[in-house]
């Protein structure tokens, strides 16, 4: 039995694959162990500008936990993986963009609402749907809170009702819907259009935001600034000012 998790550099993009299609892609202990590796690789690869997070297959993305995946002995930190995947997901210093390819469910809409930015195939369907096992989505409670709005998260979570692409665009829990066949095509455009701008701006950018929704507003305030006084210092910033005041592509240093 091979790698459940493959992990490939495609362009400017390091994608990150689960690989068990039979099981619909479910998160097991090994999954996930898959997945916080293949992040950490993609975070020390220079020419990855951009995170793909996706299934093999076409049914699912992530089919959530696989109870039977986490053995007797890791069964009572599977919690405790779960969140290390989520923080290192919604804390990874690159762009990461969740390539929907089917079904995502449970912690599988957990990861997918952890990614930056996410494009769907038509006709995928997306919930929480614990609800209906006698559970309450607890851990990836983190992460929707911070990307779906309030009544829509909390009719999801008390009816777990199937979201189809078209209202999860919407509702902006995905960016894009693109036929299938164009899926590819559409993920490898925007992680281009990602890849094609200052990679030093980019990391400052994603760190300013994401550090500011976890603060109180004056405190975020305060952080912006900081932020803000470490991006004046990047050679990207003199670059980029002099490429549009000379009407001309800016060349990148990366600093």
């Amino acid at each position: 039995m091979g790698d459940p998790v493959r992990f490939d550099l495609r362009g400017p993009a390091a994608w990150v694959t689960i690989d068990r299609e039979e099981r619909r892609n479910a998160l097991s202990a090994e999954v996930i162990d898959g997945l916080l590796e293949g992040l950490r690789r993609a975070a020390m690869e220079h020419d990855a500008a951009v995170v793909v997070l996706t299934g093999s297959g076409e049914r699912a993305f992530c089919a959530g936990g696989d109870i039977a995946g986490f053995a007797a002995d890791t069964a009572e930190s599977a919690p405790a993986l779960i969140g290390r995947l989520l923080d290192a997901l919604w804390h990874h210093p690159k762009p990461t963009l969740a390539r929907v390819n089917g079904r995502a469910l449970g912690g599988g809409f957990g990861l997918m609402m952890a990614c930056d930015l996410a494009v769907a195939a038509d006709g995928v369907e997306v919930a929480m749907p614990e609800i209906t096992l006698g559970l309450w989505p607890h851990l990836i409670t983190a992460v929707v809170q911070r990307t779906v709005p309030r009544r829509l998260a909390l009719e999801l979570m008390y009816t777990g009702r199937r979201v189809a692409a078209d209202e999860a665009l919407r509702w902006g829990l995905v960016n894009r819907v693109v036929p299938r066949d164009e899926l590819d095509g559409a993920v490898e455009e925007l992680a281009g259009a990602i890849a094609g701008k200052s990679p030093a701006i980019v990391r400052h950018g994603k760190r300013s935001f994401t550090g500011a929704e976890e603060l109180g507003f004056a405190a975020a305030i305060q952080h912006l600034k900081e932020r803000l006084a470490e991006n004046f210092e990047e050679e990207d910033l003199a670059e980029g000012v002099s490429a549009f005041l000379q009407k001309r592509p800016p060349e990148w240093k990366g600093r």
